[in-house]
């Protein structure tokens, strides 16, 4: 049988069993409350010196003591001094540049940046994209940069037209290099900005720390760069569709511009600012 007089009516707290207790609601601006004692209902304007200053929708302003007597949607609740809010950061794309506010896509520009392969486009893309779509700027790629001369032959550069153009390893005496100083001398030069880094390949672009390695391998000439490297990783290397897992597995390990060697970051915002100009 239960016991009805088990329990010490004395006990402490005894006065508040069985009462609701009002849940406790920071006094954050616009949070609209009812004063339960004369019904002025209007949204929380500030709080100061243990007060809150509220606004109804007249233009009124009065203020009351925080704490108990007020009503949200008819159920009582106190009214505490707000957190304050740590100031809010503008964010940063993968780039390192401040975030555009949301806004329409922008109509391309006729102005492009060329790059050599789709590697190279991918991680130009995965880095500095939200830029490029803000600057309504177009990358496409060459399929190597000995096409180059017949892409100015064809549909030619001009002020209205600039082309930005990425090439791998444009280091002194190399392919690249003499390809990029005929086109600069030649009739199109000045409306084509052709810049590069020293690696063989835009993956080695990719910092070693980024993908768990100590130092990108050494590939001994004659030895196909990316068999090379895949191999000496363990990664496999025996077909086309090997490197392409084993690119976006290099891909998925970039995060942001700290992922990438100092040598093609600087390359990239040149050519940006080239056909923005």
């Amino acid at each position: 049988m239960d016991d009805r007089y088990s329990g010490d009516v004395l006990a402490a707290g005894w006065r508040d069993a069985g009462r609701r207790v009002a849940p406790k609601i920071e006094a954050e601006k616009d949070l609209v409350v009812e004063v339960a004692g004369d019904g002025f209902c209007g949204a929380v304007i500030g709080t100061q010196s243990g007060h809150v200053e509220l606004e109804d929708r007249l233009g009124r302003r009065r203020l009351f003591p925080l704490g108990g007597g007020f009503l949200i949607d008819g159920a009582s609740v106190e009214l505490i001094p707000a957190k304050p809010k740590a100031p809010v950061r503008p964010a940063r794309t993968a780039s390192g540049s401040f975030a555009a506010p949301q806004q329409r896509a922008r109509v391309a520009r006729a102005s492009r940046i060329l790059v050599e392969g789709k590697h190279d486009a991918e991680l130009v893309e995965k880095v500095w994209g939200d830029d490029l779509r803000a600057e309504g700027v177009v990358v496409e790629f060459l399929q190597g940069v000995d096409l180059l001369g017949d892409l100015l032959r064809d549909d030619p550069p001009s002020a209205e037209r600039r082309y930005g153009v990425l090439v791998d390893h444009l280091v002194q005496g190399s392919k690249e290099t003499r390809i990029a100083q005929t086109v600069e001398r030649g009739p199109h030069g000045r409306y084509v900005r052709i810049v590069g880094h020293p690696h063989v390949d835009v993956w080695e672009c990719v910092l070693p720390r980024a993908i768990g390695i100590a130092a990108w391998p050494q590939v001994p000439r004659g030895i196909d760069w990316k068999t090379g490297v895949s191999r000496a990783l363990g990664w496999p290397a025996e077909e086309q569709a090997d490197f392409a897992r084993n690119w976006q597995r290099i891909l998925g390990a970039v995060h942001s511009y700290r992922d990438l060697d100092p040598a093609l970051l600087g390359r990239v915002e040149e050519l940006i600012d080239f056909v923005t100009e």
